[in-house]
């Protein structure tokens, strides 16, 4: 599907000091919620001066918007960096959702502002993925080597202490590591033993993997030295609904031999984010594949790896239900009950010990979840938990 992040400084958009890290809270339900931010990106938004794009997603109209565009969407946030002066680094995935029809969708990370208290979001700048260096072997769409949305599609991110970044990949699935402005740094890292059909090393096997389900979510250890990515498909012959998560060394650029599963709800299901607590807990977003009012299953979990049921999987504590947020102060001009009712919600950050950052995958011009028959704005909301996480206070610093 279409669709994390390492924290690295305070935000902007602040909710209080950070609580001290403390013995993690009972594994049950956190309560209800609260909407506390509320802005929104147009999604007729596009790179200034750039080049045309969707020509190969016919010509509409797609909710009210025919196509190619005369320039490049700023749309399909699929993973987010929290940066120290309240703006974020956002993912934009493989454009229009596979590999035939993106190739001239340009991969991209933007910078951007939200502002809860004027309800609007700005693009500050941003900068291409490529691949100069030509550590890619295989063949690229383009002769000058930006990477475009039929070479990768791109989901999750996070930001190292350096400034480079490491990217999730869907298609083969790899790790990619990037310099501060988006030029590969190294080969393609591929996960062992799993490729999916879109794989360029595929040859003759059969995939183990579902199409563009590789790495959906991907988080960075509170140290640094580690990263966790976590597949969306199931691997075949694992049980079904069950997800990998792997780690992976920075330092010896391997993956070690630990690894965990987390359980989706229902099969059907998807993650669509995941980031660090502490040492042992992650939040990852979950899932349904439905939007607007068939939309039933939009939720964020705490996930811990110690397993105390052992049933060998992720101990899970839901902590917000997106669809059944409390909004008494009625943010954005909704009702008291907020619903963030998008098919792809892909992107989360902690800004304090109680408080989210959440931003959807608008699908551009795809999805249509907040109006039927409008193509989904990217919106940016703040949610208050009811408690807090007892997170360890470099995942908030």
């Amino acid at each position: 599907m279409k669709r994390i992040l390492t924290i690295i400084g305070a935000a902007a958009v602040t909710f209080g000091p950070a609580q001290p890290a403390t013995a993690a809270p009972p594994a049950d339900t956190f309560g209800r919620a609260t909407l506390t931010g509320f802005a929104v990106l147009p999604a007729e938004t596009f790179v200034p001066g750039s080049e045309p794009s969707g020509s190969a997603i016919g010509a509409g109209p797609f909710n009210g918007i025919s196509a190619p565009f005369a320039g490049q969407p700023v749309q399909g946030f699929s993973g987010v960096v929290r940066r120290s002066d309240g703006t974020f680094d956002v993912l934009s995935d493989n454009g229009y959702g596979n590999k035939a029809n993106s190739a001239d969708f340009l991969l991209r990370v933007h910078h951007i502002r939200p502002d809860v208290s004027t309800g609007s979001v700005t693009v500050l700048g941003g900068f291409n993925l490529s691949d100069p260096e030509r550590h890619i072997r295989f063949p690229l769409t383009r002769q000058d080597r930006v990477l475009t949305g039929a070479d990768f599609d791109v989901e999750s991110i996070v930001r190292a202490s350096d400034g480079t970044y490491w990217i999730g990949d869907e298609f083969g699935p790899f790790l990619l590591h990037f310099s501060a402005d988006g030029e590969l740094l190294g080969a393609p890292i591929p996960l062992p033993g799993v490729k999916a059909p879109e794989n360029p090393d595929l040859g003759g096997e059969t995939p183990n993997l579902g199409s563009s389900k590789g790495f959906e979510g991907m988080a960075r250890s509170v140290d640094g030295k580690r990263l966790y990515p976590l597949l969306e498909g199931t691997v075949a012959g694992d049980e079904p609904g069950t997800l990998r998560m792997y780690e992976f060394d920075v330092h010896k650029s391997a993956y070690t031999k630990r690894r965990w599963i987390y359980p989706l709800e229902s099969p059907s299901n998807a993650i669509g984010d995941a980031i660090t607590v502490d040492r042992h807990r992650f939040l990852v977003i979950e899932r349904d594949n439905e939007q607007g009012d068939a939309a039933k299953f939009k939720r964020v979990y705490l996930a811990d790896t110690r397993d105390r049921d052992h049933d060998g999987k992720l101990d899970k504590t839901l902590v917000a239900d997106l669809l059944d947020l409390a909004n008494p102060k009625k943010i954005g001009g909704f009702g008291t009950t907020f619903r963030f009712p998008f098919q792809t919600i892909e992107d989360i950050a902690l800004l304090d010990d109680q408080t989210l950052a959440i931003l959807n995958d608008n699908n551009f011009p795809f999805s249509s979840g907040r109006t039927a028959g409008k193509p989904d704005a990217n919106e940016f909301i703040t949610v208050r938990l009811a408690r807090p996480l007892h997170a360890d206070r470099r995942a908030i610093s």
